[in-house]
C-alpha cells in the first residue's frame, strides 16, 4: 500500500522533464503544485529543438522553480541544417539556460541515418565546450561512436551527463574517468531492468543524478500511468535509495546537491 509519506520526499530536484510536451503542456499549473506536494524545490525542463527549447525558455520565465537545456535530439537530427547551431548558441545565451541537450547517439530507433545523427552530436558537443555549458547526453545502442567524439571533441573540466542511462554497468567507470555524472530514470525500477541497477551501483554517490524523461518511463507501481510527470520521481528515489542502502532523505540531497554542482544552479 502506497501512503502519504511515501509520496513526499523534501529536496528532490528531477534533473530532465519535458514540460513543453504536449502531455504535460496543456496543464502546467497542476504538474508543478503536484511536484511542489511530492518535494520537488527544482526542475530542469529539457529542449528537444529549436522551437520547444524556446517554448522551455518561455516556460522557465514564468515558473522561478525551472531551469532549462537547450537542444537537438538525434531523432530530428536529419532536419538539422548549418543554421541550427547559430540558433541553438542565441538560445543558449538566456539566463534560465543551464546545460545544452539533449543531444546524442539513438541506434536503438534509428530514426535518422547514424552519419547525420554522428555530424549533429558532434556539432553539438563542440558548442557546448565552446559555452562552457554541460551537454545532457542521450545515449542508447550507440556507447563505441558516443565516446569516440568525445576523443575529439573538449568538453571542458564539467562535460555533462548522461541522461537515463540503459547502458552496461561495465561502462560506468569510463564514464566517470571521463568527469560524467549519470542519471537514473523510472526505468531503474522496472522489474526487467536488473542490468540498470547493477549499473546503478557502480556511480559514485557524488556522481549520481535521478529524472523523471517526464511524459516518458513512469517509473514503478505506476509505469501504465500515462503520461508520467515529475512529482513520481519520488518512487523513483526511493526505489534507489533502497538499493543503494541509504535513506531517501540523504538520495534525495545528494542528488540534488549533484544537480546544484553540475548545472551551477546556486539556492533555489
Amino acid at each position: 500500500m502506497i501512503t502519504d509519506s511515501d509520496l513526499h520526499l523534501p529536496g528532490l530536484t528531477d534533473s530532465h522533464c519535458h514540460l513543453t510536451s504536449a502531455e504535460l503542456s496543456k496543464d502546467i499549473p497542476a504538474v508543478l503544485d503536484r511536484a511542489r506536494s511530492a518535494g520537488l524545490t527544482c526542475l530542469l525542463t529539457v529542449g528537444q529543438g529549436l522551437d520547444d527549447s524556446a517554448d522551455a525558455i518561455e516556460l522557465a520565465r514564468r515558473y522561478r522553480q525551472l531551469r532549462v537545456s537547450v537542444g537537438l535530439g538525434p531523432h530530428g537530427a536529419a532536419s538539422v541544417s548549418s543554421d541550427h547551431f547559430g540558433k541553438l548558441a542565441a538560445l543558449a545565451a538566456a539566463p534560465e539556460v543551464v546545460a545544452l541537450g539533449e543531444a546524442g547517439l539513438d541506434y536503438y530507433y534509428d530514426h535518422c541515418p547514424r552519419d547525420i545523427q554522428r555530424s549533429v552530436f558532434a556539432q553539438q558537443a563542440g558548442l557546448a565546450g565552446e559555452l562552457e555549458l554541460p551537454l545532457i547526453i542521450h545515449c542508447r545502442d550507440a556507447w563505441d561512436d558516443c565516446l569516440a567524439i568525445f576523443d575529439r571533441v573538449d568538453l571542458g573540466s564539467n562535460p555533462g551527463v548522461f541522461h537515463c542511462y540503459t547502458g552496461p554497468p561495465e561502462l560506468i567507470r569510463q564514464l566517470i574517468d571521463r568527469g560524467f555524472y549519470v542519471s537514473f530514470a523510472g526505468m531503474v525500477t522496472f522489474r526487467n531492468a536488473d542490468l540498470c541497477r547493477a549499473a546503478a551501483k557502480e556511480v559514485p554517490p557524488q556522481r549520481l543524478l535521478i529524472e523523471t524523461d517526464a511524459p516518458y518511463l513512469a517509473p514503478e507501481p505506476f509505469r501504465k500511468t500515462k503520461p508520467n510527470e515529475p512529482a513520481l520521481l519520488v518512487h523513483t528515489a526511493r526505489f534507489l535509495a533502497q538499493l543503494l542502502g541509504m535513506p531517501p532523505i540523504e538520495l534525495a540531497h545528494l542528488t540534488t546537491q549533484n544537480a546544484r554542482d553540475l548545472f551551477s544552479l546556486g539556492d533555489y
